[in-house]
């Protein structure tokens, strides 16, 4: 049988870490076959960065693997394109926030695309929904929960007696946070605004209140409720957006519903550089475009998700040369096993501890990614078969040839869960690496010759030269192969 022949159904229920009750819980989706998820995408005042990547990274890797897991999956994610910073950051560069939010919106889905992260289903726009936030401010007055002063509208924090239960921060803390504005006007220091009334050369739109613009955190409310009802399954961001941003949406959702307005909350750790948490506020960041110019995709990838989603990472050079040389030895491995891809009928009864591993790695990956999406753990599998793959290698024969081939296939679609192998993700070096490998096998084809004349010294001088690229031979029975080393 093929690996995707016996993909592992759904027997056991996926263990998620919820941010709301802090600790693991059995995920039992609101429809048994398709899961709701919304998750936070950019401001689009500039091209995103590294930490950005990350939390982009794992809810495409989220979605994968629940589609694995036989789940239809509904992947909402937003561009914030009218907010405070967007319209300070176009000021500064002479152009139209409109026109800075589209640019960088559309450099957005570049960068994700480059990375090898698969589309949402819906990527909404905050400006193309400003009727239905419109709407749910009014339900939220209609309420007594908002009230309007001098044009801009305000939720009012002590109706909702369950604000903080996210982030369990006590209401004398609830002031600290982001984009919390000191107005002497509001009745409460804790409220938060919702429609923001115009200032002069700042875009706005028409309202009941008059002319003005959405406050940041109605417009993820509206816009997941538009695309996933009342009630959604996941609600992913960064774990800076637990307070204040995703504390507001629940209060506004849930008072406005009367239900649940995410029942699984999950919040990615800060990507730090030199021990700092990476920003743009920081001065400290990494382009994803930048990081991309200079390592191929599969090993920034490979890089985000070396640590469970949960635990800080840090960016150094010395990380990404550890996933390139991961990188490197995983592609040697299935590059050596592609000649064995659809042998599966094959005679022989050999590559029974192969076999074993294989089955020990579906186990162990499934394991590993149904406690929480544990992609450390997940990797951890991979290259242990992959070590046991190349032993089996250099001592095959044509006996191993399915066990070989089942190898390979459970290497190849674990690895596009994960999403370091595959045509979905893009190779930049793809001539460079073709060069290179004929230049390789053409010094190969000269060492055989001369160890066809018993010239030991010019076979030895090519093995050695070679040795100090990285490059390793192993003489086997049916000739001299190679691969590259860390």
């Amino acid at each position: 049988m093929k690996w995707n022949e016996v993909r592992c159904p759904i027997i056991k229920k996926m263990k998620i870490y919820n941010s709301m009750n802090r600790q693991l819980e059995d995920f039992v989706p609101l429809n048994p076959e398709q899961v709701s998820i919304y998750s936070c995408g950019p401001t689009v005042y500039d091209y995103i960065h590294m930490g950005n990547a990350r939390t982009a990274l794992v809810t495409d890797i989220i979605r994968r693997y629940l589609v694995y897991r036989g789940y239809n999956v509904k992947l909402v994610q937003n561009l914030t394109d009218i907010d405070d910073k967007i319209i300070g950051r176009a000021a500064e560069l002479g152009v139209s926030a409109k026109q800075l939010a589209h640019q960088n919106g559309e450099a957005f889905f570049e960068d994700s695309q480059r990375l090898g992260i698969q589309p949402a289903d819906v990527a909404p726009k905050a400006t193309e929904h400003i009727p239905e936030m419109i709407s749910l401010i009014q339900t939220l007055l209609d309420k007594g929960a908002a009230y309007v002063i001098d044009g801009s509208v305000y939720y009012r924090v002590n109706q909702f007696a369950e604000y903080g239960k996210l982030s369990g921060r006590k209401p004398e803390d609830l002031l600290a946070g982001a984009r919390v504005e000191v107005d002497e006007r509001k009745e409460d220091p804790r409220d938060f605004d919702m429609w923001k009334a115009a200032k002069p050369g700042e875009p706005s739109w028409e309202s009941p209140w008059g002319r003005g613009r959405p406050g940041w955190h109605i417009e993820c409310s509206a816009m997941a409720m538009k695309h996933l009802g009342e009630t959604i399954d996941i609600h992913a961001g960064g774990e800076d957006l637990q307070f204040p941003h995703h504390e507001n949406e629940i209060a506004q959702s849930e008072l406005a519903t009367g239900c649940t307005f995410a029942r699984y909350w999950i919040h990615v750790a800060f990507l730090k550089i030199d021990g700092r948490r990476m920003g743009k506020s920081e001065q400290n960041f990494i382009l994803l475009r930048d990081a991309l110019d200079n390592y191929p995709t599969e090993v920034v990838r490979h890089f985000l998700i070396s640590a469970h989603y949960r635990h800080p990472l840090d960016y150094n050079q010395e990380s990404l040369a550890k996933s390139e040389g991961a990188l490197r030895r995983l592609n040697n491995c299935l590059d050596a096993l592609k000649k064995y891809d659809g042998q599966f009928e094959a005679n022989g009864t050999g590559g029974a501890a192969l076999q074993d591993a294989i089955q020990t790695m579906k186990s162990q990956f499934i394991t590993a990614m149904d406690t929480d999406f544990n992609t450390a753990q997940a990797l951890g599998a991979i290259f242990t078969l992959v070590s046991e793959v190349n032993r089996s290698l250099s001592v095959s024969d044509e006996a191993d040839a399915p066990a070989l081939a089942q190898a390979y296939q459970a290497l190849t679609e674990s690895c596009q869960v994960l999403g370091i192998y595959g045509a979905d993700v893009e190779r930049s070096d793809e001539g460079d690496v073709e060069q290179r490998d004929q230049l390789v096998n053409l010094l190969l084809e000269i060492r055989q010759d001369a160890r066809s004349r018993k010239d030991w010294d010019t076979s030895d001088k090519i093995r050695d030269r070679l040795k100090e690229l990285n490059i390793e031979i192993q003489d086997t029975r049916e000739g001299a192969t190679w691969k590259i080393v860390s």
